[in-house]
């Protein structure tokens, strides 16, 4: 058996595979979050759902291969210490940790090659080659360099909400658009709202649709930020083909995340027209199947699993 556990930030979902492809059991659980609560305690919560994923497959913890993808291994080092703690564990001799945005790209290929772009809370880009040569970022957040994400467009549609209303911004109807998804009469009500704690933290991650509604109506404030993510997107992806070489050729552009996957009309166009301007040959693609797909999928390459294994993988998700 193989396990793939694909783990973000607000969801788990971990697979137990046959060397064919048929999926035994599946579980799913909260959030992978070691920079929170801990390596120890993060696993901790990851094995419990292995445990539910095994109990439902009838079979022990014990798997010729493990594949995980997990939220927060954003950089080597924190990949060696996450793999450390998985093997630990005992559950294989053969533990793949990947950052979770490779389950994104191999759930939107046929072959490990091409580049993949997530937009869902966060921004993230990743790429690799069938030989194991892979291009990504650090993506944790401004210090290195990262602009958009559900949260970073929420937090900049605020700021200039915010300076609409008080004068020292241009106008936008993001004025209206954003404390009215509350029930709000005023930004300056929004921004108290949201200071006290009346409005939780968390629920800010709702104005980033009322963002992109308050762009199809026209508002220019709106539409450069949903053209400015695109064109963050764009740098991401060429940046990635052209660490890998393939810039120059028909090389998938996977993406994905709640954001680039809901398919705004203004976002998807504009992310087509600077691509094509960087990358001619790129074939762009949107990913809506669960990334655990892609946590399997590399679960099946280590194994060595021939393509019916992968094809009858993929029909179980895609179905």
């Amino acid at each position: 058996m193989a396990l793939a556990v694909d783990a973000g930030n607000s969801k788990t979902d971990v697979a137990v595979v046959a060397e064919d492809g048929t999926v035994l059991g599946t579980a799913r659980g909260g959030g992978f979050q070691p920079p929170v609560v801990g390596v120890e305690t993060a696993v901790d919560s990851l094995a419990e759902i292995v445990g539910r994923a095994c109990a439902e497959a009838g079979a022990p913890a014990e798997f010729e291969v493990v594949a995980a993808c997990l939220a927060n291994a954003d950089l080597p080092v924190e990949e060696a210490e996450l793999k450390a703690a998985l093997e630990a564990r005992g559950w294989s001799r053969s533990v793949h940790v990947h950052n979770d945005t490779f389950a994104l790209l191999r759930a939107g290929i046929d072959e490990p090659r091409g580049v993949a772009v997530v937009c869902g809370a966060g921004i993230n880009c990743v790429g690799m080659l069938p030989d194991g040569r892979t291009a990504r970022f650090p993506a944790i957040g401004k210090i290195s360099g990262d602009w958009g994400g559900g949260g970073g467009l929420a937090d900049e549609a605020l700021w200039f909400a915010a300076r609409a209303e008080d004068g020292r911004g241009e106008p936008t109807e993001l004025m209206r658009t954003l404390p009215g998804h509350f029930g709000l009469p005023t930004m300056y009500a929004l921004i108290e709202a949201l200071h006290l704690g009346r409005i939780a933290p968390e629920r800010k991650h709702e104005l980033t649709p009322v963002l992109f509604r308050t762009s199809a109506a026209g508002d220019p404030v709106a539409e450069a930020l949903v053209d400015r993510l695109a064109d963050e997107v764009v740098a991401l992806a060429s940046v990635a083909l052209g660490r890998l070489g393939l810039l120059d050729e028909a090389a998938p552009v996977v993406l994905g995340g709640s954001v680039l996957a809901a398919r705004h009309p203004r976002l998807d166009a504009t992310i087509a027209e600077l691509l094509a301007a960087k990358a001619p040959k790129a074939v762009i693609g949107v990913v809506t199947a669960p990334p655990v797909l892609g946590a399997g999928l590399l679960a099946l390459d280590a194994w060595g699993a021939g393509p019916e294994a992968a094809a009858r993988l993929r029909e179980r998700y895609e179905a």
